[in-house]
Parts: structure tokens; sequence; C-alpha cells
């Protein structure tokens, strides 16, 4: 008989990588600042993801499953909680403190949400034609969405999207159907709701179920769909329907140097940062823009230019192929493993995973809107940290037990 192996170095390496990445990183941001708590603090904070980890990777496979509901009523408490004790940071209350000791509510309900979306979509009993059962499944993800919007935090709430998307394909929506329900509830939760929009979407609509019976192509809807967003989104438009500071991120984002000392001022520095680490980078420790501190709290959401800045091309090169390959060995076990509530948790952590890494490393070279989202593993945070140490520790336990769930033999 095979000998079924209990570990995958290829969830293991890359985390660790990371790990290792991400505190040289928040080691060095703080660097001669003369509060290197933060280190500490992460250091601690990784140890504790490590003991969570190891805990969720060699306990019952079925115990997360059986309390995926317990885990996600305690996510929007949590939710609920913040908006009521929560501490409030740069406009949004976000944060819980007690004591000594802060986190994140929504980093908690991000991952208590896959769980619990998972098992109601991989429930034999659930049936999404009914009526019933469609609003369970739409008022699982898009109640802590609402709730994070109420904060407010536009950039986490952004970061759901893609995991909801990606479940329900998963999960066999038809993906016209999906961009029906999700796309309209979507702009309601966010505050984009306008006389304007509705006749957008319904025309949009209609275009929608013309391609599905055929009746138009998709070079057509995507040259019908640009025509209408652009006649539609107007400065006088946005001006109504968006607040000043989004506004703002817009405008800097497609012009940085439209206010280089305010909202622009960080995205600049970091491409000054990133492009003076050239190919080898400037040494740890060496980093002028990140030594001298030109960005303000580098070691969170800009920590990205701090690594591309001291360990140049080769290191951010390093990086991002450490997230590759977590995320399509997460991707190979969905495949390899015939479970569909392994499919559907771990399709909405690779997806959460890599709009992170995306949207973050986008935002510090200049090709996304600066929106608040931490890189994984390495930006500064233990909510977050603790959050993916608990899901890379899922997938080795649905690694170690993927010959009971249902192991596809022609994927070895």
């Amino acid at each position: 008989m095979e000998k079924q192996s209990s570990h995958d170095p290829w969830l293991l390496i890359p985390t660790a990588g990371l790990l290792v990445f991400g505190l040289m990183a928040i080691y060095s941001a703080t660097n001669g600042s003369g509060d290197t708590s933060l280190f500490y603090r992460q250091l601690a904070w990784a140890f504790f993801g490590l003991v969570a980890l190891v805990f969720v990777a060699y306990n019952d496979v079925r115990f997360v499953k059986d309390n995926a509901y317990i885990f996600y009523a305690v996510g929007i408490l949590l939710l609920v909680a913040v908006l009521i004790f929560g501490k409030k940071i740069a406009g949004q209350t976000s944060w819980m403190k007690i004591g000594w000791f802060s986190f994140q509510p929504s980093e908690i309900a991000k991952i208590a949400t896959i769980l619990a979306f998972a098992r109601f979509l991989a429930d034999d009993e659930t049936d999404i034609r009914s009526i019933k059962h469609l609003l369970i499944t739409l008022a699982i993800p898009f109640t802590p969405v609402l709730l994070i919007m109420l904060q407010p935090d536009m950039g986490t709430m952004l970061t759901f999207l893609p995991l909801i998307a990606t479940m329900l394909l998963m999960a066999g929506f038809d993906i016209y159907i999906l961009m029906l329900i999700v796309f309209p509830i979507t702009l309601i939760v966010s505050g984009f709701f306008n006389i304007y929009f509705i006749i957008a979407l319904a025309l949009i609509f209609m275009i929608l179920l013309m391609v599905q019976h055929k009746k138009f192509n998709v070079h057509q809807l995507i040259v019908i769909g640009s025509a209408l967003a652009a006649s539609l989104f107007t400065h006088r438009f946005a001006s109504e329907i968006l607040k000043p500071h989004q506004i703002k991120r817009i405008q800097t984002f497609i012009d940085p140097m439209s206010d280089p000392r305010g909202a622009g001022y960080n995205a600049l520095q970091a491409k000054i940062a990133i492009g003076s680490g050239g190919f080898f980078g400037k040494g740890f420790l060496q980093g002028t823009q990140t030594q001298l501190r030109f960005i303000p709290a580098q070691w969170t959401d800009f920590i990205f230019c701090v690594i591309a800045e001291e360990f140049g091309f080769l290191g951010a090169a390093l990086l991002i192929a450490m997230y590759l390959t977590l995320i399509l060995r997460i991707i190979w076990a969905i495949y390899s493993i015939n479970n569909k509530f392994v499919d559907l948790t771990l399709s909405g952590y690779a997806s959460l995973l890599f709009i992170h890494v995306f949207v973050n490393i986008g935002m510090t070279l200049g090709i996304m809107p600066v929106i608040g989202v931490p890189l994984p593993f390495v930006s500064y945070g233990g909510s977050s940290l603790v959050g993916n140490m608990i899901m890379v520790g899922l997938a080795m336990n649905f690694y170690r037990n993927r010959r009971s769930l249902g192991y596809s033999v022609r994927l070895e």
C-alpha cells in the first residue's frame, strides 16, 4: 500500500518564507524609530499563528465544518460589537481593544464567512433554485459586507467580493445569474444607489440576457458596456455618489502629482523606493527611503516597497513566487480532493489571498488605487496574520486527510 505523507512542503515552505520576509521588513521599517515593540508584537503574533496552524492542521477534519456556523455567528457578533465599542482610527471604526490586546474583527469575519458559506453551499439539502435558500445564500456573505461598510472600510469590503463570486461559481451558479444578483447588491451595499444606476442596471441586465440567448456576442457586450459606463460616470455623476476622500483617491490614482504632498504622497514615495532598489537591492537595513521613513507607517500597507528597495527585483520576485506557489498549491488541492466543502473553502481562500496580494502590490506600483489592504503574512497586523495561518493549517488538514475526503488519484 502506498504510504500517505502527512505534510505538504509546498504549503509549509512558502508560508515560512513569507513569515521571514515579513518579520525582516517590519524590523527594517521600524529600525531606529525608537519603538521596536511592533517587531516583537508581530513576532509574538507569528508564534500564536504557528500554534493555531498546528492546532487546526492536526485537529479532527470534521471539527471545522461542524462548527462553521458557530464561527460565523461569533464573527458577526464581533462586527456588531466593533461598531458599538470599537476604536476609531483614521475615520474607521475597525478595531477592538481589550486592555493591551487589539484586533480587527473583519479579519476574523473573512475566515468565518468562507467556512459558513462553504458549509451551506456544500449541503446536499441546499437548493439555490429555492427562494428561501437563495436568500440565505446571499445573506451569509453580504451580512458581514454590510456591517463592514458601516465602519466604514471600503478596502476590506472589496476583498469580500471576489471570494463571494468565486465560491458561487464553484457551487454551480450560472455566471449570468451571478452577475444579475451580485452586481446590484454590491452597488446598494457600497452606497452607489442612484436613479442613473437603476437605469444602467436595467440596460446591462437586458444585454446580459441577450448574450445568454446568443443574440449578442461578447465583443458587442464589451463595447456597449464600456460606452454605457463612460457616459454615466461623468465628473458630476461621480461627485453625487462618491465621498470627497474617495474622489481624491481616484484622482491621485490617475495622477499622483495632482496632490504630491497629500493623497498622492505615499504612492509617489513607494515608486521611488521600488525603483531605487534596482536588481539586487540596497541591502538589509540600507534602504534610504525606508530608513529615513519617507513613507509613514510603511510596515503596514506599503511594506512591499521596503522589500523591493532593500532586496531589489530579485527579492520582490522571490516574494511573489512564494505567493504564487502557495496559491497554486491550494488550487491543486481543489482539483485533487473530491469534496465539495473542501473545494468551496479552498477556492474562497485562494481568491481572498490572490486579491490581497494583487491589490496591495498594485497599490505600491501605482496600478491600483490606495484602499488600505494589507499584504498577507508580511504586513504588520496580528489579526490578518493569525487568520491566514489558520487557513494554511486548514489546507494542510485537508491534505493530511485527502484519502478519506475523496482523493483523485489521477491528479497525484
